[in-house]
């Protein structure tokens, strides 16, 4: 009999036990829920960009500048999947803005068109496509689109091998070549500027969306051709030097300049820069002060990072598109080549 009591004072304690236990792992459980879901509020304020290594510097030094005075502490992330790359992604969905060195195409117009993704088109800035060679090279000064389209067309591949090949002036050396990947926005300008068609270009080259790695090719290799943008050029210039391009109408060469980009003189080079903002996500509060903050400080940061920031009128132009909700696209599905300032003013007024 006393061991039968014992037996139920010990099965009692233990059950006791277990329900203290149960309490507590509750308990524990109920705060790490209230954790979680505080952690899932502060990161939903979130807003993913990718696309353009172009547009990249002018993005991240706004998502910078806006992260300083966000009183909501939202986060901004910027990649980098170039032009191509990055409307994948934001044809899926996948992000809130989209950083592009061109004008959305038309098979990217279709995706997001299948997908259900409405976007608005917004025009940063202009920048230049830079002819660069190492800084070794004191025998070549300028180019001519003729000489550029020598090299790079398609049919140069495995042919076109050595400088003298394309100018009988130039020495009997071998040419490096470095330039845009495939899904860059910079490649499909390029190669319709020089070829005629875009994405149309040899493939024996060393091909990369991460600017940076471009400026390494070329700066290590001294029989070295690449082609970049002009913000990464003007942070290397003791690297690298760039190359003057004969202007195709006045037989002129002009050097890669703030100044050239503006009066239209250095072309076919020149090119206008946007940020597509999915619809969708520009009804969040955070997307819609971010998109705003970005067209109002952007003439500034353009300059700061080596940019050519575009006339008031049109980041006003773009800041009313914005808010009466005109979204869409004013191009043709294609990419422009030898776009002026003024040309894109006319443009962004067609809504």
């Amino acid at each position: 009999m006393p061991k039968s009591k014992t037996s139920y004072r010990q099965h009692s304690e233990i059950s006791r036990y277990f329900d203290f236990n149960m309490l507590l792992t509750s308990i524990f459980a109920l705060i790490a829920l209230l954790l979680c879901s505080k952690a899932f509020a502060v990161d939903s304020k979130l807003i993913r960009i990718d696309g353009s290594s172009t547009v990249y510097p002018i993005t991240e030094a706004v998502a910078e500048e806006f992260q300083k005075v966000d009183s909501e502490k939202t986060k901004v992330i910027v990649g980098i999947s170039g032009t191509g790359g990055g409307f994948k992604k934001f044809c899926r969905g996948e992000t809130d803005l989209q950083n592009a060195s061109r004008p959305i195409q038309q098979s990217e117009i279709d995706a997001c068109k299948a997908a259900g993704i409405k976007f608005f088109e917004l025009p940063v800035g202009f920048d230049a496509i830079v002819l660069a060679v190492h800084r070794s090279n004191t025998w070549l000064k300028e180019i001519t689109i003729a000489e550029l389209k020598k090299i790079w067309e398609p049919e140069a591949q495995g042919k076109i091998t050595k400088w003298n090949q394309v100018n009988p002036k130039w020495p009997d050396a071998p040419i490096k070549l470095f330039g845009a990947g495939s899904d860059s926005g910079t490649f499909d300008y390029f190669t319709e500027a020089v070829v005629g068609k875009a994405k149309s270009s040899r493939g024996d080259y060393t091909a990369s969306e991460d600017d940076n790695t471009l400026i390494q090719g070329i700066s290590s290799e001294k029989n070295s051709l690449g082609y970049i943008p002009m913000s990464y050029y003007g942070e290397n210039k003791a690297k690298i030097r760039a190359l003057l391009v004969v202007n195709p109408t006045t037989k002129i060469g002009v050097l890669p300049s703030k100044e050239v980009v503006e009066n239209g003189t250095y072309q076919p080079f020149s090119r206008p820069l946007f940020i597509y903002i999915s619809e969708t996500s520009a009804k969040r509060p955070e997307v819609k002060k971010f998109t705003e903050f970005y067209l109002s400080n952007a003439a500034k940061l353009v300059e700061q990072v080596k940019y050519v920031a575009l006339p008031e009128k049109v980041y006003s132009m773009a800041i009313e598109h914005f808010k009466k909700g005109k979204n869409g696209t004013v191009f043709q599905g294609h990419s422009e080549v030898g776009m002026k300032i003024e040309d894109l003013m006319k443009r962004e007024g067609k809504f």
